[in-house]
């Protein structure tokens, strides 16, 4: 799905299926049935594979491209300066650039990295109803250990039933901030004498991004769909919230199932 929020913070959903776009919001209350073939494609190579790895690659691809290293769910542990990155030019290109360490609320406050160019998409993915960037590095790896000082002081998680719930109350991420850089100053002053102050910055954003969700009702009780396990899903859509379609029925996360071949029957309410 792709997300997009307008000047007022509210998210905007549309369904990608093939080279079509459909627009969702119109759709909430009425009536979605998603059917997968069972037909599975690799995101990267094309070729059909009997098993999704790392969100729509086949095995092959998931154990040789950079993408899909363990460095990019924890990008402290970056091994390109010891000669074994999978891919160094892609590497190159996509973890030597800047990136923001922020704070957010999905379902309680958090940590994250993101790319400056993927602000505000990485927030509403995730789900979140504030976010505040407050650190500028200059590489992923950077992002990671700074993230990783900050994780000794606060959740890097999104507890998505939780926030499928809704039960997410607001956080003075301002406040927070402040707190966090006055309690970790002595090892962010150690980080900057490793990697040179001016790689290490303070964000100059003073305000924090507000995010709507368009959601009729939040479900009492989180139930998810599988559709290795159920192929056929359908029901009334409530909501969309991060990167889940929210039914009656239950909620599935869309982005589980990259590569997978559905279709999908959007009908009125009868």
């Amino acid at each position: 799905m792709v997300i997009t929020v307008d000047a007022a913070g509210r998210a905007h959903y549309q369904l990608r299926v093939g080279e079509h776009s459909q627009p969702l919001n119109v759709w909430l209350g009425h009536n979605i049935a998603l059917q997968s073939t069972g037909r599975i494609t690799c995101v990267h190579c094309q070729q059909p594979t009997r098993k999704s790895f790392g969100q729509g690659h086949c095995y092959l691809c998931f154990r040789r491209l950079a993408r899909c290293d363990t460095c990019m769910m924890a990008p402290e542990r970056c091994h390109y300066f010891q000669g074994t990155c999978r891919e160094p030019e892609w590497g190159e290109r996509h973890c030597f650039a800047p990136h923001v360490v922020y704070l957010a609320s999905s379902s309680g406050a958090k940590v994250g990295i993101t790319k400056p160019s993927q602000m505000p998409t990485r927030w509403l993915d995730q789900g979140a109803v504030q976010a505040l960037p407050i650190l500028s590095v200059a590489s992923r790896r950077q992002s990671g250990m700074v993230e990783t000082l900050f994780k000794s002081e606060i959740s890097d998680r999104t507890h998505w039933q939780r926030m499928l719930k809704g039960e997410v109350a607001d956080v003075d991420l301002i406040a927070l901030r402040d707190d966090l850089m006055t309690r970790l100053a002595p090892g962010i002053a150690s980080l900057r004498a490793q990697f040179g102050e001016d790689n290490i910055q303070a964000h100059g954003e003073q305000s924090v991004a507000r995010f709507d969700y368009p959601v009729l009702a939040w479900p009492e009780r989180v139930s998810a769909f599988n559709l290795d396990r159920t192929p056929q899903v359908e029901g009334r859509l409530m909501g969309m919230k991060g990167q889940y379609l929210i039914l009656d029925t239950g909620v599935i996360n869309l982005r589980k199932y990259t590569g997978y071949q559905v279709s999908v029957t959007l009908s009125a309410r009868s």
